[in-house]
């Protein structure tokens, strides 16, 4: 028995698409590791993740491999999902900047660092999804896809548009963002798996969209 078997009942003919498409994941986090997760048990076979950090406690209210207090996220994502690949380092601007995103069908950014967010849009505009922020809301149900030029509600895309702003950059690519207001109680980033999670997710459902119109 297939495991993918209901995928390919439900794409038919085109999951030849999902299992041929290459993926480059920054970020493999609360939002990145379940894209990851979603990804993969969708069959898609070729997928390059990156991120230099390692697992802390406060992370297992969200991070799937987070069990492994200080192993780096890249390795234990690469031992529980066979056959990816993987980065473990730090994304600078001046590292993206050599990069070649060309092998890719869809890049992901689900990283917080501004300045490497711009220099990904800058280098992969035409095939990224970019996730905003996902911390300080607890309703999922606020999740939307939009133009980087055309969230609302949320902090983090506006001062990336001013970031883009500041380099000359105007092109489009898409973004996932919450339209919930943060909570106003909550003065540090505190963070549900269940909206965290439905950003991974959302973004895992938008490449899947992306790889069939290919």
């Amino acid at each position: 028995m297939d495991r993918f078997q209901r995928c390919q009942k439900l794409f038919g003919e085109d999951y030849t698409k999902i299992q041929n498409a290459k993926i480059l994941l920054f970020g493999v986090g609360g939002v990145g590791g379940h894209c990851l997760d979603a990804l993969y048990r969708t069959g898609v076979k070729d997928i390059t993740i990156i991120d230099f950090d390692t697992y802390e406690i406060s992370n297992q209210n969200r991070q799937l491999g987070s069990d492994n207090i200080g192993a780096s996220k890249v390795k234990t994502l690469m031992d529980i999902y066979k056959g990816i690949k993987g980065f473990d380092l730090k994304v600078t601007p001046e590292w993206i900047e050599t990069f070649d995103f060309s092998p890719y069908d869809v890049v992901i950014d689900a990283i917080d660092d501004i300045p490497a967010k711009v220099a990904i849009a800058q280098k992969a505009h035409k095939k990224l999804i970019s996730s905003m922020g996902g911390a300080k809301r607890i309703d999922p149900t606020k999740i939307r896809i939009s133009s980087i030029w055309k969230t609302h509600g949320d902090g983090f895309a506006k001062k990336f548009r001013y970031e883009l702003k500041k380099v000359g950059f105007n092109k489009k690519f898409d973004v996932i963002f919450s339209e919930e207001l943060p909570v106003a109680t909550c003065k540090e980033l505190g963070s549900f798996v269940g909206v965290t999670g439905s950003f991974g997710l959302f973004i895992a459902s938008h490449t899947i969209a992306k790889v069939l119109k290919q």
